[in-house]
C-alpha cells in the first residue's frame, strides 16, 4: 500500500511505504499452491523479454512438473506480506567434467518490486542451496541486451561466457528429426 499525502505542491509518501521498501522478503521453497503465482511471474518475464505469446504452460503444468510425483524442477519464492513477488526456478543437470550442476531457468522479481534487493535475496538463496547440496557449478542464460542483469551477474563473480551458443530444439523440431532419422 502506498499512502500519499499532499500539502500544496509537495508530495509526501507515508512512513508505511518507506518501511515496505526496506523489508526483506521471506525466501522459501515453493509449494503447489504457489503455482498460479509462479505462472504469473513467468508470463511477466515473457512480456519483459518481448515474447508474451511464447508461454504455453498452464497452472496444472506447473503443479504436475514442479510438485507432482516426479518433480522436474525446484523453485524458491520470495514472499512479501503473504504475496509471492519473485521466484528462482531451477533444475538439476550433470556435467561430464564437473559432476552435479543446477541450471537456473528463471530468476524473476515482479516489476513493481524490482530495485529493492529481493532479486539479490533469491539469487543468494539459490546459490546457498546449490552450494549446500554439493553442486559443482550453477549456470543460466541471460539475454545479450539485458545489460543490468549481465553487470549484476559479473559483479557477483559469475562469468558470462562469450564463446558458447545456446542450442535448442523444440518438440516439432525433435519430431521432424526423428521422422528423418528412423
Amino acid at each position: 500500500m502506498i499512502f500519499i499525502v499532499t500539502f500544496g505542491d509537495t508530495i509526501y509518501m507515508s512512513y508505511f511505504y518507506n518501511e515496505i521498501k526496506k523489508m526483506k522478503a521471506i525466501i522459501r521453497t515453493a509449494i503447489a499452491s504457489d503455482s498460479s503465482a509462479i505462472l504469473s511471474l513467468i508470463k511477466e518475464l515473457a512480456l519483459f523479454e518481448k515474447e508474451p505469446e511464447s508461454v504455453k504452460l498452464i497452472e496444472s503444468d506447473i503443479k504436475k512438473y514442479g510438485f507432482g510425483t516426479t518433480p522436474l524442477f525446484r523453485c524458491l519464492v520470495a514472499e512479501l506480506q503473504h504475496k509471492v513477488i519473485g521466484m528462482a526456478l531451477f533444475y538439476p543437470r550433470f556435467s561430464t567434467w564437473k559432476g552435479p550442476t543446477f541450471h537456473l531457468e528463471d530468476l524473476i522479481v515482479s516489476e513493481i518490486y524490482k530495485g529493492r534487493g529481493y532479486g539479490t535475496q533469491l539469487y543468494s538463496a539459490f546459490i546457498r542451496d546449490a552450494y549446500d547440496l554439493g553442486v559443482q557449478r550453477i549456470e543460466w542464460n541471460v539475454l545479450d541486451w539485458n545489460i543490468p542483469a549481465i553487470r549484476f551477474y559479473e559483479n557477483s563473480g559469475a562469468i558470462v561466457l562469450q564463446d558458447w551458443k545456446t542450442v535448442q530444439m523444440d518438440a516439432q523440431a525433435m519430431k521432424n528429426y526423428l521422422a528423418k532419422n528412423k
